[in-house]
């Protein structure tokens, strides 16, 4: 074979070796930047989990941030609304139970025992312990209708507090007009007025029952006294 031609086919043979190389290379390195930008994709999901969660977390927290000042706040006016040992005690000493100026008790001890003592039926104790609690703290949060009944039912029915009997069944009365405890709030208000000699409050309630409630418990309750009120007259 001449010279040139085989100097030709060694060119050619060793231009064909490099495009090979030249491919492989390509292809390799195409398959390496596929595989970058599928892990980059993943991690952009990820990063985008993450955010989210981190989202999700810092709310969390803010929430519990709220709730913890609102805790706090309510703490606070708590001790705010405590009464100064000076002023002058609810009941007379030799009759308190509850000696608050010497225990300090907190809201929620004022609240346990008191309902404890209405579920006894010992209404002395559970009347002093109630208004002493609506007393020095009437912030506090678990202070609704039933509480405010059970308080005016229990001085009630100690027969020595109408004063708080009245006072807390008439602001049920008043601020809760929706209340379960609605009727039976007007009944023994008009049972400790009608006890305190106020005669025109008990009748006044009384012809309210007779046009509204007349199907009801509390009418039975007050008719009977209003039927025994007339009888003493007649007599």
């Amino acid at each position: 074979m001449k010279p040139v031609l085989q100097l030709t086919l060694l060119i050619a043979l060793a231009l064909s070796s490099a495009g090979c190389d030249l491919m492989n290379k390509i292809e390799h390195k195409a398959a390496q930047i596929n595989r970058y930008e599928v892990v980059a994709l993943h991690l952009a999901k990820e990063n985008d989990q993450l955010k989210a969660k981190v989202s999700e977390l810092s709310y969390e927290i803010e929430t519990l941030k709220s709730k913890n000042n609102f805790l706090t706040l309510q703490l606070e006016k708590d001790k705010q609304v405590r009464a100064p040992a000076s002023i002058k005690p609810l009941v007379n000493p030799k009759d308190d139970l509850v000696k608050f100026s010497v225990y300090k008790w907190d809201s929620n001890q004022l609240l346990a025992t008191a309902t404890k003592a209405y579920q006894n039926k010992e209404f002395e104790k559970a009347a002093q312990y109630f208004q002493h609690l609506l007393h020095h703290y009437p912030a506090h949060p678990e202070i609704n209708d039933d509480i405010i009944f059970a308080s005016g039912l229990s001085a009630y029915e100690t027969g020595k507090h109408d004063d708080w009997a009245l006072m807390n069944l008439e602001k049920l009365v008043k601020q809760y007009p929706t209340s379960r405890h609605y009727r039976s709030s007007k009944l023994w208000i008009a049972m400790a007025n009608l006890r305190q000699g106020n005669q025109k409050a008990f009748f006044e309630t009384v012809e309210e029952f007779r046009k509204k409630y007349r199907n009801t418990k509390e009418w039975d309750i007050l008719s009977a006294h209003y039927e025994k009120i007339l009888q003493t007259y007649k007599n």
